[in-house]
């Protein structure tokens, strides 16, 4: 009892916080000012940052906190994790490409910083902000595009020979800069198709939602 009342922090303990707050850091700069500035997307937000926080610590422990484990499994628990998050499917959504790219770097981010322990925390820091680097010009040099799958009445309009008309009806009913259209499903019985719209948002709109899923859901149709 009296070992667990004296309070003493030990210098594992307190390296480990040191490259805790790294790596929280650079997760918020990645999620924060790289990811949700483009899609505003808060559940997302959520899930990156308490995923970067529990897995650190999940590793860091698992390595250092069981004595019986020692170093020498700390590439194994790495792996595993990996294959963990390669092989998991939400079971309510199916994450979008975009967002799963950004889970596997702040999973590999929280990693690194917890296993990382034969390195200087100046090489930390050196590596998380090259990965920040990478993601950041990415996002400058690959602009993502604006899309949202709708489902569209007037299929007189889906012909090549007509799509300035449908790009304005588009426009018009929508209230959007719409670009560009992919023609997907078309369902003659119903005189309905399901287009991809791809469009210039409004830059006071912070509610505009990125959506890149593949199919529509019935929760999900927007008729026009």
């Amino acid at each position: 009892m009296n070992e667990l009342l004296n309070f003493h922090v030990t210098p594992v303990f307190a390296e480990m916080m040191i490259r805790f707050f790294i790596c929280l850091g650079f997760s918020w700069l990645i999620i924060d000012r790289l990811y949700y500035r483009e899609s505003h997307r808060r559940d997302f937000y959520f899930t990156f940052l308490l995923t970067s926080i529990a897995i650190f610590f999940l590793v860091f422990f698992m390595i250092f906190g069981l004595d019986e484990l020692g170093g020498k499994t700390s590439m194994g628990i790495g792996i595993g994790l990996f294959g963990i998050f390669s092989i998991m499917r939400y079971r309510t959504d199916t994450m979008p490409v975009r967002e799963m790219t950004y889970m596997f770097v702040i999973v590999s981010m929280a990693v690194v910083n917890a296993i990382a322990t034969s390195v200087t925390l100046v090489e930390i820091l050196l590596t998380d902000l090259i990965l920040f680097l990478a993601i950041w010009l990415c996002e400058k040099m690959l602009k993502m595009e604006h899309t949202r799958l709708v489902q569209y009445d007037r299929i007189e309009l889906i012909k090549p020979e007509r799509r300035e008309e449908l790009l304005a009806d588009l426009r018009e009913r929508l209230g959007v800069d719409v670009y560009k259209v992919h023609i997907g499903a078309i369902d003659m019985l119903r005189d309905m198709a399901i287009i991809r719209i791809y469009y210039h948002p409004q830059r006071d709109d912070k509610n505009d939602l990125i959506d890149s899923k593949l199919k529509l859901d019935k929760n999900d149709l927007s008729t026009v």
